[in-house]
C-alpha cells in the first residue's frame, strides 16, 4: 500500500474479472487477519492502485503485480501506481505531512 495508508484485507464495492478471482480475493484465514501473513493467500487487490498482485511471502508486504487473470486471463486494470506518485508528488507534502484523505482510497482516481 502506499506510504502511510494501512493495508486492509477487506475489499468492498470492486467487481473483479471471473468468481475465480473473487473467491481468492475474498479469502478469509482463520488464524492470520492480514494476507501477507497467510501461507494461503496467494492473491491481493490494492484498490488504491488499482491492481492486482500475487503475494510474496518474505516476511513484508511484498507482491508481484500481473497483468492478466490466473484463471480467466481477463486483462487487468492498468495500475495507477505512477499516476498516484505523480500527484502525491505535485502535492509536495514535507516528510512528516501525511498523505491526504483523498490519496488514501480508489476516491482519487475517480470521476
Amino acid at each position: 500500500m502506499p506510504l502511510d495508508v494501512a493495508w486492509s484485507a477487506k475489499q468492498t464495492g470492486e467487481a473483479h474479472c471471473c468468481a475465480d478471482m473473487t473467491s481468492a480475493l475474498t479469502f478469509e484465514c482463520d488464524q492470520h487477519a492480514d494476507p501477507f501473513e497467510c501461507g494461503d493467500s496467494a492473491l491481493i487487490y490494492n484498490p488504491v492502485f488499482d491492481e492486482y498482485g500475487l503475494v510474496v511471502h518474505d516476511g513484508g508486504a511484498s507482491y508481484v503485480v500481473i497483468s492478466h487473470c490466473p484463471w480467466c486471463a481477463a486483462k487487468l486494470p492498468e495500475s495507477q501506481r505512477d499516476r498516484w506518485f505523480d500527484e502525491t508528488d505535485a502535492l509536495d507534502l514535507g516528510p512528516d505531512d501525511e498523505t491526504p484523505e483523498k490519496y488514501r482510497t480508489s476516491a482519487w482516481r475517480k470521476p
